[in-house]
């Protein structure tokens, strides 16, 4: 067995980190959010996999992505990412649209109906973080506002956040 080379974190251990932010998100989606969001899922009638692929296709992304990307993301096989799909397809939440590039390559991209679906879980969630929110004292606020702040300058939180503040403030 190899000794690990991370340089331990200040503070806090990656586990004890993991840990809290586990919690963090138990509290964040528990109560009215969860509820929520389950009543959502639940109407949907859509597999565990296919929704973690709608969310996956609904996230901001450079190209469409192909069902092995899809795959790759959700890190699933291609057989169990190709079925999601299809299941997403034939309820007309997604369709395969031809590569811009090679005629051969099927991109993978929501419906008007998936990025609906998409967009009530997606609220669903907000409403929880929103509840949890609500908790906090002015001096929560302001100490988690920072932390979040520091996080939202890696690119790829900035841009999840760019993409939910858009849609949160066309509602």
């Amino acid at each position: 067995m190899e000794a690990s080379t991370k340089t331990p974190l200040p503070g806090a251990t990656e586990r004890e980190l993991a840990l809290k932010l586990g919690a963090l998100v138990l509290a964040c989606f528990g109560g009215r959010g969860a509820d929520d969001v389950v009543r959502v899922i639940d109407e949907s009638g859509l597999s565990f996999v296919q929704m973690k692929a709608l969310i996956a296709l609904q996230a901001p992304a450079r190209t469409a992505p192909t069902v092995t990307g899809l795959a790759e993301s959700l890190g699933v096989s291609a057989a169990s990412a190709s079925r999601a799909a299809d299941g997403l397809v034939r309820k007309r939440l997604a369709s395969r649209l031809e590569d811009s590039d090679d005629r051969r390559v099927r991109r993978l991209g929501l419906t008007s109906k998936g990025r609906e679906l998409a967009d009530r879980v997606i609220a669903a969630r907000l409403a929880g973080l929103e509840d949890f929110a609500g908790t906090l004292s002015a001096a929560e606020r302001r100490r988690l506002g920072g932390a979040l702040d520091l996080l939202l300058e890696r690119p790829e939180l900035a841009e999840i956040y760019e993409t939910y503040e858009k849609k949160a403030g066309s509602r």
